[in-house]
This record gives C-alpha cells, structure tokens and sequence, in this order.
C-alpha cells in the first residue's frame, strides 16, 4: 500500500478485519511491517527508464537553432556519464525525423510513378529524361532562398520542395509539348520548332510564376515558422527554375535530339 511519511507509524494501529473470528485486530499481529520507499512513478521508454526534461522555445528561435546550440554541449557531457546513460532528442525535432523517414520511404514509389506517367505521356525516353532532369534546377533557389532568408531546413520544406518539383515538371512538360506542337501541326523544322515553342510559351510560364509566387508571399510574411520554409523554397526555388527551365529545355532537346541550328538560316525559310 502507499502512505504519506507521516501515516507510516499508524501502520502498527491499523485494524485488520478477520473473518474466522468476526474481530478486528492490529496489523502487527498478523504482519511484520517493513518500510520500504520506492518512486511514485517510473518513466519507462522503449522499457528503459527516461528523464525527460522539456522547454518552450523564446520568441522568434525555431527548434533547429536550440539544437544546433545544444547538441554539442550535450555530446561533450554524455562522455561523462556513466556507462548505460545516453540522451537523446524529443518533441519537434523527433516529430520532424519521424515525418522525414515516412516520405523518404515513399519517395522512390513516387518517382516511379512520374516516370511511368511521362514515358506514357510522350512516348519518349528521351523526353522523359529531360523533363525529369530540370527538377534540380529548382534545388539551386531553395538553398539561395533559404540562406537569403535565414530559414530552415525541414519538414515543412521538404514538402515545399515536393510542391516544387511538381511546378517545374508542369512548366518542362507544357515547352516540351508545344516543340512537338510546332514541329507536328506547324510543320517547323526542329530548330525553328524549338525557338518558336520557348518564344511562345514564356509568357504563360512566367504569368504562372507570377501568380504563384504572389500566393505565396502572405505564407511568407505572415505564416509564422511553420509555414515560412514552406513559402521561402517554393518561392525562391520557382523563380531560379523558371528562369533556368526556359533555357535548359530547349538546349537539352536539341542535345538529345541532335538538332543543329548551324543551318538555323536554312532551316527558318524552309
């Protein structure tokens, strides 16, 4: 049984009810009582007894900054600590890890899937690989951004990368089929087809950054540390790939293609 400290010498006096006879009589007739303290809870996780100490973040300093302050202090404690002792970080930097793994474990599923859909969509391995080669071209803005903007990397931009991948294959996909567009119905040869479709096209993919961009801003300005990074990646990442998309396309199609613009001149009066 549990008792207060002061309650422990009233255990000799406590009544026992016995039920051959019908009295009560003391405990200390029936028992030998010996005091034994022990821990009114024991925090136990993954069956290993745990401290857990937390804290609330000051305004304006993420989770990733304190761990970045205190994580090299806690290294150099721990190899003090006796054999057995470990520590290890919680709360919002766990939950991030954990949201990390589980779409890093989808990844490969998913980027099976866009190549599946682009081989079937244009029928081309070679298309396919050029669509599917500008998506590091956003990678490039997203660490300006973030090193512009002082932001973070985590889980929040990992889907704001995501999001982002999304934007610049659209953008490959509409350049790349618009080529095709002016080499099938216009009847362009191949190097007029492709100056044709970027000249034809920047207007639309640049309006469309505009209005995204523009959506993003209040996420940015005013969407506090959770959607921050989120906005930051896929603003700065959009702008850099949007600009590098609409001259990459057309040079990795007529590398791929092998089309020569040598007889350029041939080629816009055929």
């Amino acid at each position: 049984m549990k008792a207060d400290r002061d309650d422990i010498g009233k255990l000799e006096n406590l009544s026992v009810y016995a039920q051959a006879t019908g009295q009560s009589v003391p405990l200390r007739q029936v028992a030998d009582i010996e005091v034994v303290w022990q821990p009114a809870k024991v925090l136990r996780r993954d069956r290993l007894k745990t401290v857990t100490i937390s804290s609330q973040l000051a305004p304006g300093v993420t989770a990733t900054e304190v761990v970045r302050q205190i994580t090299p202090w806690l290294t150099a404690e721990g190899r003090n600590w006796p054999i057995g002792h470990r520590w290890e970080l919680g709360g919002e930097v766990e939950t991030s890890v954990k949201a990390n793994q589980s779409i890093q474990a989808k990844l490969p599923i998913a980027a099976l899937l866009i190549v599946l859909l682009l081989v079937g969509q244009f029928n081309s391995l070679r298309k396919a690989g050029i669509v599917l080669l500008t998506i590091p071209l956003g990678l490039i803005g997203v660490v300006i951004g973030l090193h512009v903007a002082r932001s973070y990397f985590g889980f929040m931009t990992l889907l704001g990368i995501i999001s982002l991948a999304g934007i610049v294959i659209n953008n490959a996909i509409v350049l790349i089929d618009r080529i095709g567009i002016e080499i099938d119905e216009n009847g362009y040869p191949p190097a007029k087809a492709i100056l044709e479709a970027a000249q034809r096209r920047l207007r639309p993919i640049l309006l469309t950054t505009a209005t995204t961009v523009g959506g993003l801003l209040p996420l940015w300005l005013g969407g506090g540390a959770m959607w921050e990074p989120m906005a930051i990646a896929i603003i700065f990442g959009l702008l850099f790939a949007t600009v590098l998309t609409l001259g990459f396309v057309p040079v990795a199609y007529s590398l791929f293609f092998g089309v020569d613009f040598k007889r350029f001149d041939d080629a816009t009066t055929a």
